[in-house]
C-alpha cells in the first residue's frame, strides 16, 4: 500500500502530532508498506526512524491554543503540494489535523485519492472551527475516513463538523518506556522524587504544582521536584516563583531531555505529576509514566480523565486546585502500597496503547475504506 502522511507542523520539532506520524510510519514500513511523509521542516534530513520525509514550506511559530504552532504560510504551498501528490500517486493520504492552515488544507483540496483525517486537538475556545466552518464543511466531504484520538477530541470537532468519527487513540513506545533500565543516579539519594514533564507553558499548570509543593514542604521536606521540558519565556518566572515560595532547595529545572533519556527520569520518579489546566485531548505523558511503572497524579481535565481511572491506575484531582494536588502528593508519599498498586495497574493499562496495536488499528481502518 502506498501511504502518504501529512503533518501540518514542523517535523523537526518533536511534539504529539509529529511523534504520532513518525511511529505510524515506522510500523507501516516494518509491515512492508511504502510510506512518505509530507511536512514543513526547518532542518532538512530530520528523521526519527527509517521514514522518508518530503519537506514543504518554511515553518513559522504562531501562538495557538496556549501553545506555539510551527506551520508554513506561503502562497506557493497549494501548487507545491499538488505537484507532490501527482508524482506520488498514493493509495491513502492521511492528514493529521486536516483543517490546519496551510499545508493540510492545501493537500486535502488537491488530493484525488482516498483521504483520511485524524483530529488531535481539544480546546476550550472553538474559534478555529467557528471561523472556518463554511470552508471546512465543504472539505469534510473529501475525507473518506475520520479519526479522533480521544472522546474529548471527537466531541470537540463534531460539535462544529458533525460526522462519523472513529476513535483510535495515540500510542506510546512500550519497548522504550519500560520499568527496566537505568535510573538517574544524581537523584538516587533517598529523597522522594516528584516529576513534571512538558513544555513550560501556562496551560501545563506547572505554577499550580509549584504552589502545591510549597504546601507539601510544610509537612514533608524530604522531596525533590524534577522539572523536565524545553524552556520558554515562562522559565524565568517559574524560577523566581520557586525562590518566592521558599522551595529553591526542592526544585530542579533540567530543561530539554532527549527521548532516549526520558525513561530514566520516569523510572527515577516516585510520583509523576501532570497538573495541566486544559487543552489536552489525550494523556501521552501519563501513559509514558505508567509504562515505566511510575504512579501518576493528574488533573481531572477531560483529556486526562479519558486515560486515568481515579483510584485504580492513577489519582485525579481538580485542575487549578493547589491544595487538592498537595494532599494527593502527601497521600502517595505516606502510602507506599498504594503507590505500588497504582504503578502496577498503570503499567498494565499502558501496554494496550503500544504503537504496534495503534498502527494495526489504523491499517485495518485503511483497508475498510479501500473496500
Amino acid at each position: 500500500m502506498r501511504i502518504g502522511l501529512v503533518s501540518p507542523y514542523d517535523y523537526s520539532f518533536p511534539g504529539g502530532v509529529v511523534n504520532h506520524i513518525a511511529y505510524l510510519a515506522h510500523n507501516f514500513i516494518q509491515w512492508g508498506h511504502e510510506v512518505k511523509i509530507i511536512a514543513p521542516c526547518h532542518k532538512r534530513g530530520t528523521r526519527y526512524f527509517e521514514e522518508e520525509v518530503t519537506p514543504v514550506g518554511r515553518p513559522i511559530p504562531i501562538p495557538s491554543g496556549g501553545s506555539i504552532a510551527r506551520v508554513p504560510l506561503s502562497p506557493w504551498l497549494p501548487a507545491q503540494v499538488g505537484e507532490i501528490l501527482k508524482q506520488q500517486n498514493f493509495d491513502i493520504l492521511h492528514l493529521h489535523e486536516p483543517f490546519t492552515p496551510m499545508l493540510c488544507l492545501s493537500a486535502l483540496a488537491r488530493s484525488e485519492t482516498v483521504n483520511v483525517g485524524t483530529f488531535h486537538a481539544y480546546h476550550s475556545h472553538p474559534w478555529p472551527y467557528k471561523i472556518g466552518r463554511p470552508i471546512f464543511r465543504r472539505l469534510l466531504n473529501k475525507l473518506h475516513g475520520k479519526i479522533a484520538v480521544s472522546q474529548p477530541a471527537m466531541e470537540y470537532v463534531s460539535r462544529y463538523l458533525p460526522a462519523d468519527y472513529r476513535i483510535i487513540p495515540n500510542g506510546i513506545d512500550t519497548d522504550h518506556f519500560t520499568p527496566d533500565g537505568p535510573l538517574r543516579e544524581e537523584f538516587a539519594d533517598g529523597k522522594v522524587n516528584l516529576l513534571f514533564v512538558g513544555r513550560l507553558e501556562a496551560r501545563k499548570g506547572l505554577h499550580h504544582l509549584l504552589h502545591a509543593c510549597a504546601r507539601v514542604k510544610q509537612e514533608f521536606s524530604g522531596f525533590r521536584l524534577i522539572v523536565v521540558g524545553p524552556g520558554t519565556v515562562l522559565r524565568r518566572r517559574y524560577q523566581a516563583m520557586v525562590k518566592l515560595l521558599g522551595i529553591e532547595d526542592n526544585v530542579i529545572f533540567v530543561g530539554y531531555v532527549p527521548t532516549s533519556e526520558l525513561p530514566s527520569y520516569y523510572r527515577t520518579a516516585d510520583i509523576f505529576c501532570a497538573p495541566a489546566t486544559g487543552g489536552e485531548s489525550f494523556g501521552i505523558v501519563l501513559l509514558e509514566a505508567m509504562a515505566c511503572a511510575t504512579p501518576v497524579i493528574a488533573t481531572s481535565i477531560t483529556g486526562y480523565a479519558s486515560v486515568v481511572r481515579n483510584g485504580e491506575d492513577g489519582l485525579l484531582v481538580p485542575p487549578k486546585d493547589d491544595e487538592a494536588l498537595a494532599q494527593a502528593i502527601l497521600g502517595l508519599i505516606d502510602d507506599k502500597p498504594l503507590r505500588e498498586r497504582l504503578a502496577e495497574q498503570g503499567r498494565k493499562k499502558a501496554q494496550k496503547y503500544s504503537w504496534r496495536n495503534i498502527a494495526r488499528e489504523v491499517i485495518d481502518y485503511y483497508k475498510t475504506l479501500l473496500g
